[in-house]
């Protein structure tokens, strides 16, 4: 493909997973950034706070901003972003968790198949 032909677009995908060492000093900074969202309404705030207060990973979730970490990239506008946070049972010896096992989108992979006449999954060309 040639540089005209390719698109402008660029899905970046990152995972993170993060060890809370004291959940209180997560729980305090969302609630710092809530109530200095200004443009909040009230409806709105007070369910936010009470989900910070009660999962530390919606707290995260208020504190990780992907648009802060490309804010400051020259020569992009970042045209959409999506995140969420969860708590993990996490064991960094465990193969689930070898980040550079494979590059191939899982979801990709299995696109690339079709169901055989017997209901099964067959690669496709």
């Amino acid at each position: 493909m040639s540089t005209a032909e390719t698109s402008r677009f660029v899905r970046l995908r990152v995972e993170l997973v993060l060890e809370v060492t004291d959940e209180e000093a997560v729980t305090k900074a969302a609630l710092r950034r809530l109530a200095a969202e200004s443009d909040m309404p009230a409806a709105e705030r007070v369910p936010a706070e009470s989900a910070v207060r009660e999962d530390t990973a919606e707290a995260l979730a208020y504190l990780v901003d992907p648009f802060d970490l490309v804010g400051e990239v020259p020569g992009i506008d970042l045209q959409q972003a999506s995140w969420s946070s969860e708590q993990v049972e996490y064991d960094p010896d465990s193969p689930d968790w070898d980040l550079d096992e494979d590059d191939v989108d899982q979801d990709d992979a299995y696109d690339d198949e079709i169901d055989d006449e017997d209901g099964g999954r067959v690669s496709g060309g």
